[in-house]
C-alpha cells in the first residue's frame, strides 16, 4: 500500500506542476532516463537518497516518503 500512496503522490505532484516524466528527468542534475523515472514513479524502483532528494525538490514533496513505510 505505501508504494502505491507514494505512487499516486508523485504522479498528482508532477501532473499538477504540468510536467512530464521528461521535464523531471531534464531538470534533474545527475543523469537518469526517463523509463527509470516512470519506474520510480509507478513503485517499481527505489530512488537512491540523492536522487529521491533532487525529484522531490522538483515536485514540491518530502523527499523521505520513498522510504517511509507509513506514508499518509
Amino acid at each position: 500500500m505505501a508504494k502505491q500512496k507514494v505512487s499516486m503522490l508523485l504522479k498528482e505532484a508532477r501532473k499538477r506542476k504540468k510536467l512530464t516524466h521528461q521535464n523531471v528527468v531534464d531538470l534533474l542534475k545527475i543523469p537518469i532516463t526517463r523509463q527509470y523515472y516512470g519506474a520510480i514513479e509507478r513503485g517499481e524502483r527505489t530512488p537512491t537518497v540523492n536522487v529521491a532528494k533532487q525529484i522531490a525538490t522538483i515536485l514540491g514533496v518530502d523527499w523521505v516518503i520513498f522510504f517511509d513505510e507509513d506514508v499518509n
